[in-house]
């Protein structure tokens, strides 16, 4: 899929309207605002996930989440106005996927009208599917699979699913996939982050080691200065492979001499 290419502007006129949300996040009517500029803006699904990912972000950070703006029945109800009801679903669901609340998430998806069933955008089924690999189910893996025919190289939306398989745990080939993800268009130039972050717990859990302490510092060098939280998951993950590589390594000569570690 080639997502549609913006008009001259139009990046600055979708951070303006990125900027207005944030910019007091004690005034309760900040979602009411965003959801105007985008339907001014007639923003597609993909420009209304790039700025709903940040904005719910942010909220949470400052500790003025959307959940407590919003009420579910605000998302599930269905809407005269098509950009105002995702905007919400979009701030909404995102809201739900940082908290890790997925049995929540995938219930208030599965509760949406069946005509917006239907026509549900690309973002929104990734947020789904995040639910559901969270929770390591394996239809969740199905419903990822739809998403990457349509999402082609939407990074806002290949990282809710990158999210969804670095958190199911005990999904079939889970490490594997997210491997695969992790190196495809956008994320093949080894630049974001995040997504080193997240292959780094893949490796981790495929007992690779070596490569995952490399992968990790490097998302740590590319870390811009002054995200503290997420620097703080980072240095964290740190400690989990260096642990694991440690009790790999101490555990192998008991194996070789036949013993069986306790």
């Amino acid at each position: 899929m080639s997502l549609p290419t913006r008009r001259p502007g139009r990046a600055l006129a979708l951070l303006s309207a990125r900027t207005r949300a944030t910019m007091d996040p004690l005034d309760p009517s900040w979602p009411t605002r965003l959801a105007a500029d985008l339907r001014e803006l007639d923003a597609d699904w993909s420009e209304s996930a790039e700025v709903c990912a940040h904005v719910a972000w942010t909220a949470r950070a400052t500790g003025n989440s959307i959940l407590g703006l919003l009420s579910p029945g605000q998302v599930t109800t269905a809407a005269a106005d098509p950009v105002t009801a995702r905007t919400y679903r979009h701030l909404y669901l995102n809201a739900l996927r940082y908290d890790f609340r997925c049995p929540t998430l995938q219930t208030l998806v599965e509760q949406l009208p069946q005509a917006t069933l239907d026509g549900l955008d690309a973002y929104s089924r990734a947020l789904y599917a995040f639910a559901l690999l969270g929770q390591s189910r394996p239809e969740g893996l199905k419903v990822m699979d739809e998403v990457l025919r349509e999402a082609g190289e939407h990074a806002s939306t290949l990282h809710v699913l990158l999210h969804g398989l670095w958190l199911g745990q005990h999904l079939d080939q889970g490490a594997e996939r997210l491997l695969a993800l992790s190196t495809r268009p956008p994320f093949d130039t080894g630049r974001d982050p995040i997504v080193l972050f997240r292959r780094a717990g893949a490796l981790r859990r495929l007992g690779r080691y070596d490569e995952g302490l490399a992968t990790i510092d490097q998302a740590l060098d590319l870390l811009p200065p002054g995200d503290v939280a997420v620097h703080a998951d980072l240095v964290r993950e740190r400690s989990l492979i260096a642990a694991a590589h440690d009790l790999h390594h101490q555990h192998q000569p008991a194996r070789a001499m036949g013993g069986i570690p306790t």
